[in-house]
C-alpha cells in the first residue's frame, strides 16, 4: 500500500502545494456500513488532533450515513469509508520515467447518445414540474488496466498538473484522483468550500482562448448553473457557521485545465465552537456540485437515471493532518482500479436551458483527460515545429516561429525569438543545397535545438484509413500545440501496410485531421472544407495558408456524413497538398 498527496493550498490559490508520500499506515480504518462510517470519520480526526496524518476517501453512497433522505444505490463493493493513519510524513519520491509497456486503457461508454437523449428529456421534465432546478448527471466510463497503477497516476497528472491529486493505494483498489476542484478546506476556525460549475473547452489559439474563457464568465447558463451550487453552498455551510460569517468572496472565477475552462465560486465561513469533521460532512457531503438542487430530490433523480452506483467518484478524497486541519477534494477526473477493471465518471450540471448536444460535447471535452493515459513517456516534452528547407530557404519559417511562440506562452516556457532565429539560421548556413526536414526544438527554459534530415520527394498520392475509435484526446493542448509528447497520435499509426495516414474523429464523431496533418474534404457541392478548430486539431501552417486565400473553407464533417466527400487531400506545410483516398 502506497500514498501520494499533491494538493495545491487554496488559500494561495496553488502557490504553495501540499506534495507528499506516505509509506503503509502504522492502521486503517475502513466502513463497510452506513453505521460505521461517521465513527470512521471520528476515529481519523482524533488521530490526526493526536498528531497523526490521515489520508482517505469517502465513496458517494455514503451519503446516507449523513441524512437518510439522501437516495443512493447500493455500494459497489468497496469501502464507504477508508483511512490510513501514518506516523510520519515522507518527501515527495522522484518520479522514475514510466515503464513503455505500460498498456493503454481502452475506455468504453457505458451510455448511449440515444439514451442520454431520453434521460436529458426526464430531467428537463423534472425541472419544467417544479421538482427541482439543476441536476449533475453522470456515467462510467469503463475498461481494463494491468498495468501500474503509479505509471498511470503519473501519466495523468502530467497532463492535469494543478488541482488536489491524489494517490491511495488501500490494497484492494487504487484510487487515481486529478480533481481539480475542492470540497473543503477547514484551517482553525474559518473553511472554504470552492464549487466548480460551468465549463468551456479551451481555445485553439490564445485569442480564441481568452474568448472562451470570456464567453464562460458572461453566458447566462453558465452563471445561472455557478450561482444555483453557490447558493446550495451557502446554505450548507450555514449549518456550522457561526451567525452573519457566510460570504462569497469570489464569484465566477475561471480557472484553466489542459483541456477545458473551469468556472469556480468560493464560499467561506467562520465555523461554531466545537464543530466536528463529522458535523463539516454532516452539513456539505456529498458537494452539491456534483448533485444538483434541491440535494434531496437531485440525488432522488440521480438514482433514478443512473444504473450504478458511483463509487469513489464524486465523494470526498482528502487528508488530516495533525493537529486537525483538513482538506478534500470533489473526486471527479478520477480513475478507479479494482481486480484489473478501471471505472472514470463523467458527468455535467443540467439546467432547463441545457441542451442534449451541448452537454455531449462537454463530456467529450471533460473525458480528454483521460488521453494522457494512453501510452507511458517520459515526464519532459519539448515544443517542436518541422519545417522543409530547399536549397537554403525554410519554407514558411515566420510562420512556424510565430505558432511556437504562442505554444511557449500557453505552456509558460521561456521564449526569446532572436535566440530561435540565430538557431534556424545557423541550421540554414550549414544545409545551403538540397531538400531537408527541419526539427526544431524547444525546451522550458527557452533553449533551442535545430535537427535536419534528408527529405525526399513528396508522394503525388497516399491512402489513408478511418481510425477504428474516437481520439479521446482532440481537445487536449497537446492536439492544440505541436510538441514531442505525440504518443496519442502514435497509438493511431496506420496498421493496413498501405495507408500513409490515419484520419481521426472526435468523441463527438466529427473529423478533425490526420496524425501528421490536416485534412481537406471535397463535399458533393464541390466546396473543399477542413474541419474548424474547435474539433480539436493541431491549427496546421498550410491549412491556415489555404483558409487564407480562399481555396479552403471551415466546415464540421462528422464520420457518417463521409459518404458525401468526393474526394480528399493531406496537407501539411512540409509536404504540401497531397491527393488522398480512404482505404475502403
Amino acid at each position: 500500500m502506497s500514498t501520494l498527496i499533491d494538493f495545491a493550498d487554496p488559500r494561495t490559490d496553488g502557490a504553495q502545494r501540499l506534495r507528499l508520500a506516505f509509506g503503509a499506515p502504522s492502521r486503517v480504518l475502513v466502513a463497510r456500513s452506513l453505521a460505521e462510517v461517521r465513527p470512521v470519520l471520528g476515529q481519523a480526526e482524533a488521530l490526526a488532533r493526536a498528531g497523526h496524518w490521515c489520508v482517505g476517501y469517502l465513496r458517494y453512497e455514503a451519503a446516507a450515513a449523513f441524512d437518510a433522505a439522501f437516495e443512493t444505490h447500493a455500494g459497489d463493493g468497496g469501502p464507504l469509508a477508508w483511512f490510513g493513519v501514518h506516523d510520519q510524513a515522507l518527501p515527495w519520491p522522484e518520479e522514475a520515467p514510466p515503464s513503455p509497456s505500460s498498456p493503454p486503457i481502452a475506455w468504453r461508454d457505458s451510455l448511449s447518445r440515444a439514451d442520454f437523449d431520453r434521460q436529458m428529456q426526464v430531467i428537463h421534465a423534472a425541472i419544467a414540474a417544479g421538482g427541482l432546478y439543476q441536476i449533475n448527471h453522470t456515467a462510467p466510463l469503463l475498461g481494463e488496466y494491468a498495468g501500474d497503477p503509479l505509471a498511470l497516476f503519473a501519466a495523468l497528472r502530467r497532463n492535469q498538473p494543478a488541482g488536489y491529486a491524489a494517490f491511495i493505494d488501500s490494497g484492494e483498489e487504487q484510487v487515481l484522483s486529478l480533481s481539480p476542484e475542492l470540497f473543503f478546506d477547514w484551517h482553525g476556525e474559518r473553511i472554504l468550500a470552492r464549487p466548480m460549475k460551468g465549463t468551456a473547452p479551451r481555445g485553439a489559439t490564445p485569442a480564441e482562448d481568452e474568448a472562451q474563457a470570456q464567453r464562460l464568465r458572461s453566458v447566462p447558463k453558465e452563471r445561472a448553473e455557478n450561482v444555483m451550487i453557490v447558493d446550495l453552498l451557502r446554505n450548507d455551510l450555514s449549518r456550522i457557521a457561526q451567525p452573519f460569517s457566510v460570504r462569497v468572496p469570489r464569484l465566477f472565477h475561471t480557472e484553466a485545465l489542459p483541456t477545458v475552462w473551469q468556472m469556480t465560486s468560493d464560499v467561506e465561513a467562520a465555523v461554531r465552537p466545537g464543530t466536528s469533521l463529522v458535523d463539516v460532512f454532516d452539513a456539505l457531503f456529498p458537494c452539491g456540485s456534483v448533485t444538483g438542487a434541491p440535494k434531496v430530490a437531485a440525488m432522488r433523480l440521480i438514482r433514478e437515471l443512473e444504473g450504478a452506483p458511483r463509487g469513489v467518484y464524486c465523494g470526498a478524497v482528502g487528508v488530516l493532518r495533525p493537529g486537525g486541519n483538513a482538506t478534500f477534494n470533489v473526486p471527479i477526473r478520477t480513475v478507479t482500479l479494482r481486480d484489473g477493471q478501471a471505472r472514470c465518471g463523467i458527468g455535467s450540471g443540467i439546467t432547463a436551458d441545457a441542451t442534449a448536444d451541448a452537454e455531449w460535447a462537454e463530456w467529450g471535452h471533460k473525458r480528454a483527460f483521460l488521453g494522457a493515459a494512453a501510452v507511458a513517456e517520459a515526464p519532459g516534452f519539448e515544443l517542436l515545429e518541422t519545417l522543409a528547407l530547399v536549397d537554403g530557404t525554410l519554407r514558411d519559417a515566420p510562420l512556424h516561429v510565430e505558432r511556437m511562440a504562442g505554444a511557449a506562452a500557453h505552456f509558460g516556457f521561456v521564449w526569446d525569438a532572436a535566440r530561435v532565429e540565430a538557431a534556424l539560421r545557423s541550421l540554414r548556413d550549414a544545409h545551403a543545397e538540397g531538400s531537408w526536414r527541419v526539427r526544431l526544438l524547444l525546451d522550458a527554459r527557452g533553449l533551442p535545438r535545430v535537427e535536419a534530415f534528408e527529405m525526399g520527394a513528396a508522394p503525388e498520392r497516399v491512402k489513408l484509413q478511418l481510425a477504428d475509435r474516437p481520439f479521446d484526446e482532440a481537445h487536449s493542448e497537446f492536439t492544440r500545440f505541436k510538441t514531442t509528447r505525440r504518443a496519442h497520435y502514435e497509438a493511431f499509426a496506420p496498421t493496413l501496410p498501405d495507408a500513409f495516414d490515419t484520419l481521426l474523429w472526435n468523441p463527438e464523431g466529427e473529423l478533425t485531421e490526420c496524425t501528421r496533418g490536416n485534412v481537406a474534404l471535397r463535399l458533393d457541392d464541390g466546396r473543399w472544407v477542413t474541419p474548424p478548430l474547435r474539433c480539436g486539431l493541431l491549427p496546421g501552417i498550410g491549412r491556415a495558408q489555404r483558409l487564407a486565400e480562399g481555396s479552403l473553407v471551415e466546415q464540421t464533417v462528422r464520420r457518417e456524413q463521409l459518404s458525401r466527400v468526393t474526394a480528399l487531400a493531406f496537407v501539411n506545410s512540409l509536404r504540401g497538398w497531397i491527393e488522398a483516398e480512404l482505404v475502403p
